[in-house]
């Protein structure tokens, strides 16, 4: 009898045993996969600024197109192409080398130039300066109209879709730019592109304006040469269609900024009067943090080196 009992002990001793170990190989064998799956994941994030992993059905023709200057020391830029409404538009792209190198996530600036159809047009070299003075990726649309891309210049109209659909790809399609602290840079009529942009897109979070315009009333009135340019790419002049006029000009709903806003605009800018910046920043100082620096002479859409800093130091302040 008590051997009975003591054989049915180690019978149950040794099954337990054998369960035990048919655990820890079933465990074993479940943590393989594991470590393949970090490894691949790790795998891909050296891949992160590989631009051919971004090309996609909605961005394509990524190029690199280095000038091969001093420049090429600082970033690597690139030009594109995506879908806006259909519309095929001509982007740029220039990513610091130093953020490059950390293989994570860096924040950006869009730049939105100025000019109109072909005139003052983004090329090759437009962003990388840019790029080097504010030490972050830099972006920029070509919108409809204008280079390479197709369409037309509405001057604020239509295509400021081009803006706000770059940004869209931005925040979902370039996984390399963190969207913290999203900045928009206007120049000259940039600034048409980029105030209003702002007031319908929460995702703007600083906006810097060189010589931006923001009163196209104004603009129409001041220059002569201008009023055939807005006539044909707005379609009307302010008299047949105010509000065209109105939603395209910032100054006339400034409360609705609510973003730290740092203006550069010389005095004596035959382009863009500084009166505009002037009014739009006596506006915008009661609502939001707004750092307006002027110059005395007669520049335009220019930021002089002794403030490159200041630029710098603005991006990063908290």
């Amino acid at each position: 009898m008590k051997a009975t009992r003591l054989f049915s002990i180690i019978s149950a001793i040794a099954i337990v045993l054998m369960s035990f170990a048919a655990c820890q190989s079933e465990k074993s064998s479940r943590a393989e996969p594991t470590y393949q799956i970090e490894a691949t994941t790790a795998a891909e994030e050296s891949k992160l600024y590989d631009m051919e992993n971004y090309e996609s059905s909605e961005v394509f023709d990524i190029v690199k197109v280095n000038q091969g200057g001093k420049y090429d020391e600082v970033c690597t830029t690139y030009r594109f192409f995506y879908l806006s409404d259909g519309l095929k538009i001509e982007g740029y792209l220039s990513v610091p080398l130093s953020v490059e190198k950390t293989q994570k996530p860096g924040k950006c600036v869009m730049f939105n130039h100025g000019g109109n159809r072909d005139f003052g047009k983004l090329e090759n070299y437009t962003t990388a300066p840019i790029c080097a003075v504010c030490d972050r990726i830099v972006i920029a649309s070509q919108y409809r109209g204008c280079g390479g891309s197709e369409g037309e210049d509405h001057f604020g109209g239509d295509d400021l879709n081009d803006v706000i659909k770059l940004i869209d790809l931005c925040e979902k399609h370039f996984s390399f730019i963190d969207m913290d602290d999203f900045c928009v840079i206007g120049a000259s009529r940039g600034g048409v592109m980029t105030y209003p942009a702002a007031r319908k897109d929460s995702r703007i979070k600083r906006i810097i304006a060189l010589s931006a315009e923001c009163d196209l009333f104004e603009a129409y009135e001041a220059r002569d040469d201008m009023k055939p340019v807005l006539k044909e790419t707005i379609g009307f002049t302010p008299e047949e269609k105010p509000e065209e006029y109105k939603k395209r000009s910032a100054v006339y709903w400034a409360d609705e900024i609510k973003i730290p806003v740092l203006m550069f605009h010389a005095k004596q800018d035959k382009q863009v009067s500084y009166s505009q910046a002037e009014n739009l920043y006596e506006k915008l100082k009661d609502n939001t943090d707004c750092t307006f620096i002027t110059y005395d002479d007669d520049s335009h859409a220019e930021v002089k080196p002794e403030d490159y800093k200041t630029i710098r130091d603005w991006l990063n302040q908290e």
